[in-house]
Formats: structure tokens, C-alpha cells, sequence
């Protein structure tokens, strides 16, 4: 009988197979970039052929996020992430200005982003912008072409005191808060006083029975929702970040606790001519002093406004707004002081 040696070692395929392996890893990698790319040319394209002219307000101290964010909601670019990904790759970020722009959807993300870093605004409107002061909204009154004295003379209160926008407004208290942000159309015959009135008449479309009875529900005058709104407004930009940002504020002047908004200190600091300083005292200084601040600290949108009449059902007491623009929130001052500690280094320094 013939025997066999078994003991000769076997040949060992695992060098082909883990290089078969690799190969076929190195073209689905080279396939995956390939698709990136691709869906990345198609996104700078225009969305469509039509030349509908499309109004878009750019808020003051937009970010990246929040323009690509407006520019998709109004159907002007195919995706967000393409239109933010050509900003930075061209160094863009700092260059995109606020303002009323014109645009169509058959222009291209190339074409979007160069009207809107050269401020291509549309001049035939007046546009208010939200979160505005109303030291801003005279300056950009007078930047379109009116006179200080004019401007001075519209922004009187007692004007329009049988506005029905007005109607909660203390006498003494002046337009602040009360300007909707909006684009107005003008003409060689508008002045600024039609421009105050067509704003007030917006922001009496926002204060509906609705809101007004909400806002009531939350143990506040309608005086006191528009300054809560505005805290509101000039602290995060997200709807549902202003739903939950309204919570924890309206939380803590049930709890008896102070507001503790930068943004108001802020405001107190400026309107008394002083430069933008956390450590200014004023009765605008929720930090030092409990309960709302004297008066609305800018303008309101109709989503603060819907915020403080509608608060998110959630149960934080404390919120940061980090550097990647993301609002974080939480319950107890250590879950705080680490969410700060980690997100937001430049913001907060």
C-alpha cells in the first residue's frame, strides 16, 4: 500500500484573498469619490431654467448654515451641504453680507454666492432685518436715502399711537421691538414714515388673537411677550431652538431666578453709548437683576413671537449656543458649565 506524507504544509491563499480584499475595498473608494463628486458638480447647478425673481432677507449674523438653510427652504440651491462646502473651499465665510437680495432658481450656487459676498442687495426696498435695534433700523433708513431729520421724525411713537399694533404699548415706551422685519417697496414718493407704518401694520398681522391669549396663558402682558421675544430673537435662530429657549426663560422667572442673557446686557451697554460689555450695569443687566428688562432689547419674528406663545414642553433651565452653531441645553448648572466647556471655546471666550 502506497502512503501518502500528510505532513507537507498546505499552500496559504490568505495573501491573495486579504489582496483581492484590498483591491476591491481600493474601487469602492475610488467609486464613492467618484460619486461625491459628481453630486457635488450637479449641486453648484441651478435647481431649474425658470427666472422667477425670488425676494430673500439675510439676516444680520447669519451663519454659513442658516443662509444655505434659507436659500433650500426658498428653492434657490439643490442641497445645503454643497452650497457650504463651496463657501469653504473658496474661503467665503466671512464675505457673505446681510441684506434683500433678488435671486432665480437658474442661477447657479456660484452665481448666488457672488451676489450675495458683493452685497448685490435690491435698492428699490426697504428692507428691515431681523433682530434689528432701532438705533440700526434709523441707520438703515438713512442708508437708503433719507434724511437724518426725516428718519428722526418718523420714529417719533406718538405718531402712530392709535396703531392698533401699539395698542399694549406703554406711553412712555418708545417703537422698540415693534418694527416687523420685512422688505417694503418704495418709491420716489414713499418716506420713511410710510415705511414705519407698513411695518407696524405687518407686525399687527403677527399679534393675532391667537398669540395674544397665548402669550397671556404664560403670565405675560403682550409688552412683556414682544421683550421676551426679542431676548428670544437675538439668542438663537432656530424655530425649535426658540421654542426651548422660550421654556427656559419663561422656567426661570416662574422659579424667581435671573434671566442670565448676554444678549441683554449687551443692549444696555449700547444704548447708553458704551461699547458692547458683558460687565455693564443697567437695568437691562439680566445677569445682576431678576424679572424682564425694562423694555424689547430689538425687533421680533413671527417664530420668537410663536415661541413665547407656544413653548416647547421640555423642562431645561440652562442653554449655550455653541461654536458650530448648535444650541445646546440642559437641566442642572454642571450639565451647563461642561456643554460650555466643550462647545463653545470661541463665543464664549
Amino acid at each position: 500500500m502506497m502512503s501518502y506524507d500528510n505532513s507537507r504544509p498546505r499552500k496559504r491563499r490568505w495573501p491573495k484573498i486579504l489582496s483581492v480584499f484590498g483591491i476591491v475595498l481600493v474601487l469602492i473608494a475610488a467609486g464613492g469619490i467618484i460619486e461625491v463628486r459628481r453630486l457635488y458638480s450637479d449641486g453648484l447647478k441651478p435647481v431649474s431654467s425658470s427666472q422667477r425673481k425670488i425676494i430673500v432677507t439675510i439676516p444680520t449674523g447669519s451663519t454659513v448654515k442658516s443662509i444655505s438653510s434659507l436659500l433650500r427652504q426658498n428653492q434657490l440651491i439643490r442641497s445645503t451641504w454643497v452650497f457650504e462646502q463651496y463657501i469653504s473651499q473658496h474661503n467665503l465665510g466671512n464675505s457673505l453680507q446681510a441684506g434683500t437680495y433678488i435671486l432665480q432658481p437658474n442661477q447657479g450656487v456660484a452665481d448666488i454666492v457672488l451676489a450675495i459676498s458683493e452685497g448685490k442687495i435690491k435698492t428699490d426696498l426697504a428692507t428691515i432685518l431681523p433682530g434689528q435695534r432701532l438705533d440700526q433700523i434709523r441707520k438703515t433708513l438713512i442708508r437708503d436715502g433719507y434724511s437724518d431729520a426725516d428718519v428722526d421724525a418718523s420714529l417719533v411713537a406718538s405718531l402712530y399711537k392709535d396703531h392698533p399694533a401699539l395698542v399694549d404699548k406703554p406711553v412712555s415706551a418708545n417703537l422698540e421691538g415693534y418694527l416687523y422685519p420685512d422688505s417694503y417697496q418704495k418709491t420716489a414718493d414713499t418716506t420713511p414714515q410710510d415705511i414705519i407704518r407698513l411695518s407696524l401694520d405687518q407686525m399687527q398681522k403677527r399679534l393675532t388673537p391667537d398669540v395674544r391669549a397665548s402669550i397671556e396663558k404664560q403670565h405675560l402682558t403682550m409688552y412683556e411677550g414682544i421683550i421676551l421675544a426679542s431676548i428670544v430673537e437675538q439668542e438663537v435662530s432656530s424655530p425649535d431652538d426658540k421654542a426651548q429657549a422660550a421654556q427656559v426663560f419663561l422656567k426661570r422667572l416662574s422659579l424667581g431666578m435671573p434671566l442670565g442673557s448676554d444678549v441683554t446686557v449687551i443692549y444696555g451697554a449700547l444704548v447708553a453709548g458704551q461699547p458692547a460689555s458683558l460687565e455693564y450695569d443697567s437695568l437691562y443687566n439680566t445677569h445682576t437683576h431678576k424679572g424682564l428688562p425694562p423694555g424689547p432689547i430689538s425687533n421680533v419674528s413671527q417664530a420668537s413671537l410663536q415661541a413665547v406663545a407656544h413653548p416647547a414642553n421640555t423642562d431645561w433651565l440652562f442653554f449655550v449656543s455653541g461654536d458650530d452653531g448648535i444650541t445646546y441645553f440642559s437641566k442642572t448648572l454642571e450639565e451647563h458649565q461642561a456643554l460650555t466647556a466643550l462647545h463653545c471655546k470661541k463665543l464664549c471666550s
